[in-house]
């Protein structure tokens, strides 16, 4: 009687499981676009408060910049004093773990879902996102799944990142790959203000 998008025949069980899960995605994708439309208004406080309601977790002094679209708030934990930039992606289908002091510039992209291209029906697999602390990421950088990015390390603007990246080291490239290393081993910086409207 019920079958899934394979045609695969469903029980009864299964079928009720499947509708349970299609509303519970229509409730998150409603709060994702509402949060998206929040994301332009040019008040931190204002949408540091509704992030915080839809379960975005953001330390002191952390600020999130206009535009920012998330596939899942829920999973998203950032420390103190860290900045991401303007038309941000986080993706918190997975945990995506931001740190303190951390500079993310403008139109990153973090994922930790993406599809299985080798998989039968193209299933989804995700793994962790840990960033941490004092890490830069520049400009249209891109963040793959299962990625940990260690202490105060350099994404070049542009790089694909989509293996772990070690602790002060530069990279930069489709994909990443060690272009240098950071001389300041030490950091202690804090970002400060964010600008007004941004």
């Amino acid at each position: 009687m019920f079958k899934d998008k394979m045609g695969k025949q469903l029980s009864i069980d299964q079928a009720i499981h499947k509708i349970i899960i299609r509303f519970s995605n229509i409730l998150l994708e409603t709060q994702v676009f509402i949060l998206h439309i929040i994301g332009h208004v040019p008040s931190h406080s204002f949408r540091w408060m509704c992030y915080a309601i839809a379960g975005i977790k953001m330390g002191k002094g952390s600020v999130i910049h206009t535009g920012a679209r998330f596939f899942d708030p829920k999973n998203i934990i950032i420390g103190n004093d860290s900045i991401i930039g303007e038309n941000a992606i986080l993706d918190g289908r997975e945990v995506l773990k931001i740190g303190s002091h951390v500079d993310i510039a403008s139109a990153v992209m973090i994922y930790n879902s993406q599809h299985n291209i080798h998989s039968e029906n193209f299933e989804s697999e995700s793994g962790t996102v840990i960033i941490e602390d004092y890490v830069f990421i520049g400009p249209r950088a891109t963040i793959l799944p299962g990625v940990t990015i260690g202490r105060g390390a350099v994404i070049a603007a542009g790089a694909v990142v989509t293996k772990n990246v070690d602790a002060f080291s530069i990279v930069g490239g489709v994909p990443a790959t060690k272009i240098g290393e950071r001389k300041n081993k030490n950091p202690h910086y804090v970002l400060g203000r964010t600008r007004l409207f941004r």
